[in-house]
């Protein structure tokens, strides 16, 4: 489990494809803290870490994960969003985030507004996740309140500690970000959908 609250930010240093799975090898701040087993959120795709060499350390992702998340968009040399697994008993500051994205959405628009930003994306409404306004939802990892909540679409906005110590600064029309909605809105939509 973990909280949407980006702990620091990972490099891509190389991808190397065997079968169908993907080994991502990151350099990180926070490598001499890790250990072999553990869960890392990337972008917020929880990949537990297979092998660590100084300030790198590996992770490997199925082909499902590369299938539902933006991981098949990653370069070497790009930055990604971290968080550790959240510790038993300390505060819970964003909200309750599994690590299983539900699906890609894009960025359709970005606003300045006053020394913060308007993001907007959008997403396949048919997958039947819905966000609902001032609802939680997660985008690459971070635990964020909806605004401006539509069938397909929604805004978020970003503060400036948000935009620097995330990968925001980044995200731009176009972009595609891993989406994780809120749990307890997961099994509303589910239980909706079984009484049809």
């Amino acid at each position: 489990m973990f909280t949407g609250i980006i702990e620091t930010l990972g490099r891509i240093k190389s991808i190397e494809k065997e079968q169908n799975n993907v080994h991502f090898t990151i350099t990180s701040t926070i490598t001499s803290e890790l250990k072999i087993d553990q869960s890392v959120a990337h972008n917020g795709v929880c990949l537990t870490v297979v092998a660590i060499d100084n300030d790198n350390y590996t992770v490997t992702a199925i082909g499902e994960t590369i299938d539902k998340t933006n991981l098949s968009t990653w370069k070497e040399g790009d930055t990604v969003n971290l968080e550790r697994a959240m510790k038993l008993g300390d505060r819970l500051d964003g909200h309750i985030v599994q690590g299983h994205v539900d699906q890609i959405g894009t960025c359709i628009a970005v606003e300045e507004a006053n020394g913060s930003w308007y993001y907007t994306f959008n997403y396949d409404a048919s997958l039947n996740n819905i966000t609902i306004e001032k609802g939680s939802i997660t985008v690459n990892g971070v635990s964020l309140t909806v605004v401006n909540s539509k069938l397909n679409e929604f805004s978020v906005a970003i503060i400036p500690y948000t935009y620097e110590h995330t990968n925001f600064h980044l995200i731009e029309k176009g972009s595609v970000i891993n989406l994780e909605f809120d749990v307890i809105g997961k099994y509303v939509s589910r239980l909706n959908e079984l009484r049809k």
